[in-house]
């Protein structure tokens, strides 16, 4: 047992001196090449075994001839062990490059373009986290693309929306001002009417900048989806009427709903409103609400003989107003079907209900149905009292 010990304490005088000489070496080259540092410790380890060997053998007072067996063996091992760990470290450092020249792709425009040759463990957990990088950069780049697209066109629907009924105004009121007005009454109820126009399309700016910034503040209670129809059916009736449209609300159910009433009754108003211009005289605009399992379901279904299937995925955009022969005017106009956009006439209507039905956590849609469309919106179900 105390030769057992001996031989441990020679072997590990050898090879701790050649630890702690190579320790300070691993330390300089912490910063450089992975293959280096890796055949560094290669070297330490095979310096610091071959030291231990020679102590013990040379403490056993073993013959020369024995001696130079020990150290031939373990200078073979040596090299063979060194070998493998500069092997080892160049195929670390071509993953390595490869990994870096992949990078480069990321968030370009023909995507991350992952490294063809095996990588290791690691290496091959950071390339597919660089590749779902990619992906989000990628979808960050359409999403703000859409925005900005989306974001001119408002820009220039609203420009020509302003600047008809302000040159309307304007040719009123010097009308008026020249005295050349045969029926000044008549000016003036048509000056308040393009106002009304005007201060709707305001209210709708500042209604959908404040729930695209998130500051829109709800005030839920419990109310019945039966009475939030009816008085969205109520407030439409003049429109309906004025346009020879029918309101038909009759598989509305008296499900209970937690929302914010007055935002929810903007809602049913717009998508009626909305209806209501799209349908052609004598046509009808129904509406109805159910509940399927722990949502409530209401449902505007007109019939404005459709939308392009194109165009589907586009309806709950800001500004967007379908092809250009969907012009404002066709909304201003008699009967006929126009486009769906809302009570401003701005194209900001849909994309206000989905604003708010978003922030009622809920979801808005639209799909086509024979002779028109129907536009749902899905609100969660209130919780059953106990």
């Amino acid at each position: 047992m105390s030769d057992l010990l001996l031989i441990a304490a020679f072997a590990a005088l050898g090879a701790g001196a050649a630890g702690l000489l190579g320790w300070p070496v691993v330390r300089l080259l912490r910063r450089r090449s992975v293959a280096l540092s890796l055949l560094c410790v290669a070297v330490v380890t095979v310096v610091a075994m071959t030291a231990g060997t020679v102590s013990v053998a040379q403490a056993m007072f073993l013959s020369e001839h024995d001696l130079g067996v020990v150290v031939t063996v373990t200078l073979m091992a040596a090299v063979v062990s060194l070998v493998t760990a500069a092997l080892l470290g160049r195929q670390v450092v071509a993953g390595s490059r490869a990994l870096t020249e992949a990078a480069r792709t990321v968030g370009s425009d023909t995507g991350f373009a992952a490294p063809a040759q095996p990588l290791g463990s690691e290496l091959a957990e950071l390339s597919a986290e660089l590749e779902a990088t990619s992906a989000r950069l990628a979808e960050s780049r359409r999403r703000e693309q859409a925005l900005e697209h989306s974001r001119r066109e408002l820009i220039a629907w609203i420009s020509h929306d302003l600047r008809t009924p302000l040159a309307g105004l304007r040719a009123m009121a010097e009308a008026l001002e020249d005295g050349v007005a045969e029926e000044p009454a008549r000016y003036l109820t048509r000056m308040r009417t393009e106002v009304d126009r005007l201060n709707g399309m305001v209210d709708d700016l500042f209604e959908l900048s404040r729930i695209q910034a998130g500051a829109l503040s709800l005030s839920p209670s419990r109310v019945s989806v039966y009475d939030l129809v009816g008085d969205a059916i109520a407030g439409a009736s003049p429109l309906a009427r004025e346009r020879g449209v029918r309101l038909e609300g009759g598989r509305v159910a008296a499900e209970p709903i937690e929302v914010d009433g007055r935002e929810i009754t903007r809602v049913l108003g717009n998508l009626l409103v909305n209806a209501i211009r799209c349908t052609p005289a004598d046509g009808v605009v129904a509406v109805a609400a159910r509940r399927e399992q722990d949502e409530v379901l209401v449902s505007v279904t007109d019939g404005c003989g459709g939308i392009p299937e194109s165009d589907l995925s586009r309806v709950f955009e800001t500004g967007w107003r379908g092809g250009p022969a969907r012009t404002p005017r066709a909304v201003s106009s008699g009967g006929g079907a126009g486009p769906h956009q809302g009570d401003s006439g701005a194209g900001l209507g849909l994309a206000i209900v989905r604003g708010i039905v978003e922030a009622h956590e809920g979801r808005a849609s639209v799909r086509n149905v024979a002779g028109g469309c129907c536009f749902e919106i899905a609100l969660p179900a209130a919780a059953a009292r106990a």
